[in-house]
């Protein structure tokens, strides 16, 4: 969600920057800019839509010998919050065609410091929050005050979670940076430095990065970088070395970054296994560092699809290790006054490590003496550095902003997790925890032949492609998954979808119900089957187009659907515990396939971010 490169002290730095911005179309966009400084002269591009529309205007008047070969620029890809999608609106905004500010967050002061400022002359061309950035820099440059002097004047008057670059004409060698929960990496090179959302934006750049704390800003130089804590105190942050991820932004063969992500999840799946788990079926989470010394309440928080990992974490870790869990949605976690009786940790989820809302859910928990945990794909991430403990998925990078691997590596360290509570708290005997490592380390296999149900699932999509509401139902275990497999579809079909509890069809949700509306439900023969099927008939009965994803013998009992996808035999055990991991696959086939038969963006699906950094 908006991205920020800069580049100070290498040529063509207009050209470098957009290398970094090519690594954080990610991230979701609608438009992007850059603006650089050269022969005492602001030059500023935008354009609307992808960043080949910015690509292409630059090498147009770069060919033309319009454009000057810069030694500093800024960059900038815009998620609409304040005003809608348009050049005006586009960052870098400027002030006086003398200073360009590229800003991730809102500032939530800025209708009174906008008014303030056009009541003291200055001229607004955007609807953005964003603007007063630049009028306030010149205001302050104006006033006598160097780049660093301003930059503090700036930040004492705006209010918000931001990250923001900003330069002047008057300052040519200059960058001010600052960072307030929205993340923000410096990099470190040769007579030359770089500033990225992420580590990923700079490292074709450099490897060394110092990742800014949270309300720290810094005077980026030629020749060096100097940062400063909220105090104004200089402050030395830690040099981490970093390697670039070699293929990283390749597809591989593959149409799409998130069909590669679904097809890679049974080799990743093992790297997060061998993590956790030695060869011989010994745990490796340290319990303590999670805070569970006693058999307390463990809270989960998290949002997206790492919300519907918590509620499988919270199944399994009730069964296994009789162990009371609270999920909550991390965006509504603090906004009220949550009861910490009886708790002592919580574990936040998050794929990037940087979501916002789980962010500042966590550092509630830490205001509220709770143990704080994380389990994040990114190491080096804000909520890694914050949290007091992390445990990684070791997914690899995801690109695709509808999540895959990331889900299923997830839901792997919860289930170990599950085991180590069972195993600590004597809830499980020793053949009972081979048993179920045995299961985990089957997992990678059963998920490649779950993936050979692809072209079954294909014509499915064929099918309801055109459909205008799709729901999905689940019971146990699958229930958090008709909500994924209903998030995967709208998220990049734009088709409505909504994830029922199956046994709740009768207390509303069967009203919607009518002739061909499709009904996906996710079965298998757990000793639930009998009621799930009978949900499944009510909707048959009204007219549902009834797609029915189930093992042999439920499709037995349920021979009135319509279509039916015909999971792998597995062991009765393996499917009763494991099913989220069996239908995560056909929910995230089935979602890519309805999107590639409709032609939609499934990478970056219109709206969306993979990184939300602002709540």
């Amino acid at each position: 969600m908006c991205g920020v490169v800069a580049v100070i002290g290498k040529q063509n730095a207009s050209q470098l920057v957009v290398e970094g911005l090519k690594k954080l179309e990610y991230r979701g966009y609608d438009s992007a800019g850059i603006a650089s400084a050269s022969c005492g002269k602001l030059q500023t591009l935008k354009s609307e839509g992808k960043l080949i529309n910015l690509i292409n205007n630059l090498n147009q008047i770069s060919n033309a010998k319009l454009y000057s070969d810069p030694l500093i620029a800024i960059g900038h890809t815009r998620w609409a919050t304040h005003g809608n999608i348009s050049l005006e609106n586009a960052h870098p905004l400027t002030s006086e065609n003398k200073v360009a500010v590229v800003h991730n967050g809102i500032i939530e002061n800025y209708e009174t410091i906008k008014n303030k400022l056009i009541s003291e002359g200055y001229v607004f061309k955007s609807q953005t929050d964003t603007e007063v950035l630049p009028h306030l820099f010149m205001k302050y440059i104006k006033l006598g005050n160097n780049f660093l002097q301003a930059g503090r004047l700036v930040l004492k008057d705006v209010k918000g979670a931001f990250a923001f670059i900003a330069m002047s004409l008057d300052f040519p060698n200059e960058l001010f940076v600052s960072r307030n929960s929205s993340p923000l990496a410096i990099g470190l090179g040769d007579k030359s430095n770089f500033v990225g959302s992420d580590a990923h934006s700079i490292d074709h750049l450099t490897q060394k990065i110092i990742y800014l704390e949270d309300g720290d800003h810094a005077l980026v130089k030629l020749d060096g970088v100097d940062i400063f804590n909220e105090y104004e105190e200089k402050v030395n942050r830690k040099i981490i070395n970093i390697k670039a991820e070699i293929g990283l932004i390749t597809k591989g063969g593959y149409k799409h970054f998130m069909e590669k992500e679904i097809f890679e999840q049974p080799s990743v799946i093992p790297q997060t296994i061998s993590t956790y788990i030695n060869s011989d079926s010994r745990i490796k989470i340290n319990l303590n560092k999670l805070g569970f010394k006693n058999k307390n309440t463990l809270l989960i928080l998290a949002a997206g699809t790492s919300y519907y990992a918590a509620m499988v974490g919270k199944y399994w870790i009730e069964h296994i290790a009789d162990l009371p869990v609270i999920i909550d949605l991390a965006s509504e976690y603090r906004y009220r006054k949550p009861s910490v009786f009886g708790q002592s940790a919580m574990l936040v989820i998050s794929q990037s490590g940087e979501s916002l809302d789980t962010l500042m859910a966590l550092r509630h928990g830490k205001e509220l003496g709770l143990s704080t945990n994380a389990i994040v794909n990114v190491e080096g991430s804000t909520i890694d550095r914050e949290a007091d403990f992390s445990l990684y998925t070791k997914a690899g990078s995801e690109i695709g902003v509808a999540s895959t691997k990331s889900f299923t590596s997830q839901l792997v360290v919860l289930f170990i997790i599950a085991i180590a509570l069972g195993e600590k708290f004597n809830n499980l005997k020793p053949n009972q925890i081979k048993k179920y490592c045995n299961y985990i380390h089957i997992l990678p296999s059963a998920i490649a032949q779950m993936l050979n149900m692809e072209n079954e699932i294909k014509l499915i999509a064929q099918k309801i492609k055109n459909a205008q509401s799709i729901i999905f139902l689940g019971r146990g275990l699958l229930y958090p998954l008709a909500l994924e497999g209903a998030l995967k579809l709208k998220e990049i079909s734009y088709i409505h979808a909504e994830g029922f509890a199956a046994g709740e069809m009768k207390h509303g949700p069967i009203a919607l119900i009518e002739d061909h509306v499709p009904v996906i439900m996710f079965l298998v023969s757990d000793g639930n089957e009998d009621k799930a099927i009978s949900n499944l008939q009510e909707a048959y009965s009204r007219g549902a187009q009834i797609i029915l994803i189930a093992d042999k013998n439920c499709i037995q009992k349920a021979s009135f659907a319509h279509f039916k996808i015909e999971i792998p035999n597995f062991e009765t055990d393996f499917k009763s515990f494991l099913s989220p991991f069996l239908m995560a696959i056909p929910a995230q086939l089935l979602a890519y396939h309805i999107a590639n038969e409709r032609g939609t963006d499934v990478d970056q699906p219109r709206n969306l971010a993979k990184s939300v950094t602002v709540e």
